[in-house]
C-alpha cells in the first residue's frame, strides 16, 4: 500500500528510489540475470512502489539523460556503409512494418470481442510501440478509456523487456556471457578521442535533443542524439566508445522510470484486463518473431539482429538489448526508427479518421 504524508520531501523520495533501485539492479547481477541493470532497478521500484510507506519517485530528467547516452551510443553505429544498408532495405522495412502493425490491427478486433471493451479503446492501446504518443492520443479522442490504453501498452512493453531477453539469450543462438557486449566496449578508453571529439558529439546530443523537444519530435531525448552522432560519424568525426558502467548508469536511469509507470491498482476488471493483456502481447510477440524469418532468409541477418529488429518494443530497449549480444545496430536502429516515426506521424491521422467513421455509424445506429 502506497500512502504520501505531506511532508515528505523530493529528496528523500528520490533517494528512496534509488536505494531500491540499486537493490534490484545488485539482486539482478548476482542471479546473472540479463542486463541486470536495467531490469533489476525496473522490477525493484515497481515492487517496491507497491509496499513503501515514502511515495517512490524518479526524475524525468534522470531518464531523459540515460536516454541521451543511449542515443549517443547507438549513433556510433552509423557510418556511411551503414546508411547505405538501409535505403537499400528500405522498402522491406516499410512492408514488415505495415505487416506488423496490420497484424496488431487484427489483434486489437479479437480481444475487443473477447472482452466487450470498444474496438478503438483496444487499438490504441495495442500499436506497438509509442506508448506517450498513444496516451496522447487516447487523450485527445472521444470516448477512448485512457487507464486501459495505457495499461495495454505498458503491459506489453513488460512483457517484452522480460521475454525478449530470454529468447535472445536462448543458447540455441550461441550466445555466451563473455559476448554479451560488443568488444569495443572492452577496450581500453580512448582517451585521444575525448578532447575535442567528446565534447563535439556531447554538444550536438544535448542540441539535438533540445531542438527535437521544440519541434515535438517522438522521444526527442533518444532520437535527436542518435540523429546527431550519426551525422557526425557519417560525416567522417570519430566519437569515442563509452566505458561499460557509463552504459550500465544509462540502463539503470531509463530502468528505474520505467519501473514506476505501472500503475494497476488504477485498473478496473484487472484479472480480465491482465489476461487480454498477456495474449495480446504474446501474439503480437510470436507475429514479430514469424515476420523475423523474412530478414533472416532474404539478408542473412542473425537470429539476435532480425528479432531485435522487429520486436513491438522500445527503441531504447532494443536498442540496450543489441548492445548486450553485439548484435547489428544499424539494422535494429534503422528497423526500430522508422516503425518510430511512422508510428508517430502516420499512425495518428489514420487512426483519428477511423475512429471518427466508427463513432459515427455508432451514434447512427443508436439513433435509430
Amino acid at each position: 500500500m502506497n500512502h504520501e504524508p505531506l511532508h515528505q520531501s523530493s529528496l528523500l523520495r528520490i533517494v528512496t528510489t534509488l536505494i531500491i533501485a540499486l537493490s534490484g539492479g545488485t539482486f539482478f547481477q548476482l542471479l546473472h540475470v540479463p542486463v541486470p541493470w536495467f531490469l533489476g532497478p525496473m522490477t525493484g521500484v515497481l515492487i517496491g512502489s507497491r509496499f513503501s510507506r515514502i511515495s517512490l519517485y524518479w526524475p524525468a530528467k534522470l531518464r531523459n539523460t540515460g536516454m541521451i547516452i543511449v542515443g549517443y551510443s547507438m549513433g556510433l553505429s552509423f557510418s556511411v556503409k551503414t546508411l547505405h544498408q538501409i535505403l537499400i532495405q528500405l522498402p522491406f522495412i516499410v512492408l514488415l512494418t505495415i505487416l506488423l502493425i496490420a497484424a496488431s490491427s487484427i489483434i486489437a478486433l479479437l480481444v475487443s470481442k473477447l472482452s466487450g471493451i470498444d474496438y478503438p479503446t483496444i487499438l490504441t492501446g495495442s500499436i506497438p510501440g509509442g506508448l506517450s504518443q498513444m496516451v496522447l492520443l487516447a487523450e485527445e479522442t472521444k470516448g477512448i478509456d485512457i487507464t486501459v490504453v495505457t495499461f495495454l501498452q505498458v503491459t506489453r512493453q513488460m512483457m517484452i523487456i522480460f521475454l525478449v531477453p530470454l529468447y535472445i539469450f536462448n543458447p540455441l543462438f550461441g550466445i555466451n556471457r563473455s559476448q554479451l557486449l560488443p568488444p569495443h566496449m572492452f577496450k581500453e578508453a580512448e582517451w585521444g578521442l575525448w578532447f575535442p571529439n567528446m565534447c563535439i558529439f556531447a554538444g550536438a546530443c544535448l542540441l539535438c535533443a533540445f531542438l527535437g523537444r521544440k519541434i515535438k519530435m517522438p522521444t526527442s531525448y533518444l532520437v535527436g542524439p542518435i540523429l546527431g552522432t550519426a551525422i557526425l560519424t557519417i560525416s567522417g568525426l570519430q566519437g569515442p566508445s563509452l566505458p561499460v558502467p557509463v552504459i550500465g548508469l544509462s540502463q539503470f536511469m531509463i530502468g528505474t522510470y520505467v519501473g514506476l509507470l505501472l500503475k494497476p491498482e488504477q485498473l478496473a476488471s484487472k484479472a480480465k484486463i491482465v489476461f487480454l493483456s498477456l495474449l495480446s502481447g504474446l501474439f503480437l510477440l510470436l507475429t514479430s518473431l514469424v515476420l523475423s524469418l523474412f530478414l533472416i532468409v532474404f539478408y542473412g541477418a542473425s537470429y539476435s539482429t532480425s528479432y531485435l529488429s522487429l520486436a513491438p518494443g522500445g527503441m531504447d530497449q532494443m536498442g540496450i538489448l543489441a548492445h548486450e549480444v553485439n548484435a547489428n545496430l544499424s539494422m535494429v536502429v534503422g528497423f526500430q526508427l522508422f516503425r518510430l516515426f511512422f508510428i508517430f506521424f502516420v499512425i495518428p491521422p489514420v487512426l483519428k479518421l477511423v475512429f471518427k467513421k466508427v463513432i459515427k455509424r455508432s451514434d447512427t445506429s443508436l439513433s435509430k
